[in-house]
């Protein structure tokens, strides 16, 4: 039996190592091809898996299955029945336990030599020395919201050199898989130099509203029907109640109502599962799109960390729907996108004040900018409007900026005010590097 399985576990990793150990005309300049370079991944590099749903799963399992060897992944979620038909790791009794941890012990139990570390919590609760562990990160996320936290993370800890390049220990790949139905796209993000979430994020179209007067007046879809109950019906028969989409008691009152709407109107296909996905904005998931979106992230990780083959440049789209149609499409980064793109540097005296770092601005030959607010990390340091927030946050004009970005020898900040654009005065934001003379460097916080 031992020798089966010591055959088993080499012929496991045969074609992996076969990928690695062997030279070729697309590998990358840094590539080094060796006999123990899927080993030496294996101990070094450390990858963040975000997300353990329908792509997290088949992502865990393909990252395991690739070898890499040290994996941590997050999610909030909790295992719900209907996630049994294509999250593969997951079973009836699991429901009701978190998703990650139930996730790596599934495969640390089917792969060997594999340790997986499991998050239960939001992403925004974890500190940034947490995302700074990783060599890279691999998304498997079904939230705009969510991917753009994760963007705005990795590209925060890039850095710039006097020139305006990128430097490449500052770099933190990721890369992005999303799948909806039967399409789904795969993409590699090496901030500074290929598009970030944030310079391509027009390619995400606005989710779907309905006007209210279609709802009460003229529906003409099963959708106009749950969308009746849920926004409409709810509030008239149950005032000040709150609707909880958990509640599988709401749920029903929700669906049964649509039922009778759609009677009325003479419309069908309101089914309880469509009820759902109406409410929640449940989009269906295939598991055979998860199983090809999540080997295309696998692949370009392992591009990436062994340098293998040169990556996907940059945005593949796969759908399933009729036939199978791939694309993959090159696009541009945004040289002056505000989360990835290096900003306008200004170095300042650690004794500046708040105060005058705005009047400061309004001088540089950079930025022009008059009416500044300031705000660092998502914290308001200083707003211009409207009054209540002016008020609370004037004491800090009197203090140095050195003082509240917390010390560190440079950092980023982002103004929006009074810019003059071809003899107009219009609003803008910008993005700046703030650098302190006389500051010796540290560690230094994200740019954000």
């Amino acid at each position: 039996m031992a020798e089966v399985a010591t055959a088993t576990e080499e012929g496991r990793w045969r074609d992996v190592d076969r990928l690695l150990s062997r030279n070729g005309n697309l590998v990358s300049a840094l590539f080094d091809p060796s006999p123990t370079l899927r080993e030496d991944i294996g101990e070094y590099v450390k990858v963040l898996v975000v997300g353990a749903g329908g792509l997290g799963c088949e992502l865990l399992k393909d990252l395991a299955l690739s070898g890499f060897k040290n994996i941590d992944v997050i999610d909030m979620d909790t295992i719900e029945v209907s996630n049994l038909n294509r999250q593969f790791l997951f079973r009836l009794q699991d429901v009701g336990k978190s998703k990650a941890e139930v996730a790596a012990k599934r495969v640390m139990e089917r792969v060997s030599g594999v340790n997986i570390v499991p998050h239960f919590g939001r992403i925004e609760d974890k500190e940034l020395d947490f995302y700074s562990n990783f060599q890279i990160i691999v998304l498997g996320l079904d939230s705009i919201e969510a991917r753009s936290y994760i963007n705005s993370v990795a590209c925060g800890f890039l850095e710039y050199d006097a020139d305006d390049n990128p430097l490449l220990e500052t770099v933190k790949p990721m890369v992005d898989g999303g799948t909806e139905g039967f399409k789904g796209h795969a993409r590699v993000i090496l901030p500074g130099t290929t598009p970030c979430f944030e310079c391509n994020i027009w390619l995400f179209p606005p989710q779907v509203k309905f006007p209210l007067c279609t709802l009460a007046e003229t529906p003409r879809t099963p959708a106009h029907c749950i969308e009746y109950a849920h926004l409409i019906k709810w509030d008239e028969m149950h005032s000040g109640k709150a609707f909880d989409a958990d509640n599988p008691d709401h749920m029903q009152w929700v669906y049964d109502e649509a039922l009778k709407r759609a009677e009325l109107f003479g419309i069908a296909g309101v089914t309880y599962s469509l009820t759902q996905g109406v409410v929640k904005n449940i989009i269906p998931a295939i598991a055979s799109t998860n199983a090809i979106v999540s080997a295309t992230c696998t692949l370009e990780a392992l591009k990436i960390i062994s340098g293998c083959s040169k990556t996907l440049s940059n945005y593949m789209t796969y759908n399933g729907q009729e036939g199978t149609h791939i694309k993959v499409t090159d696009f541009f980064r945004e040289k002056d996108c505000l989360v990835c793109g290096p900003g306008t540097l200004v170095e300042l005296e650690s004794s500046v004040t708040l105060a005058e770092f705005i009047e400061q601005l309004e001088k540089h030959p950079d930025v022009l900018m008059s009416k500044a607010s300031v705000t660092h990390r998502g914290n308001n340091l200083y707003m211009q409007a409207p009054p209540v927030l002016e008020e609370m946050t004037r004491s800090n004009l009197s203090l140095t900026l050195y003082d509240l970005l917390g010390k560190v020898a440079k950092d980023t900040v982002h103004v929006s005010g009074m810019v003059e654009k071809n003899g107009k005065r219009t609003s803008s934001l910008r993005k700046l590097r703030v650098s302190f003379k006389g500051v010796s460097t540290g560690p230094t916080d994200m740019d954000m």
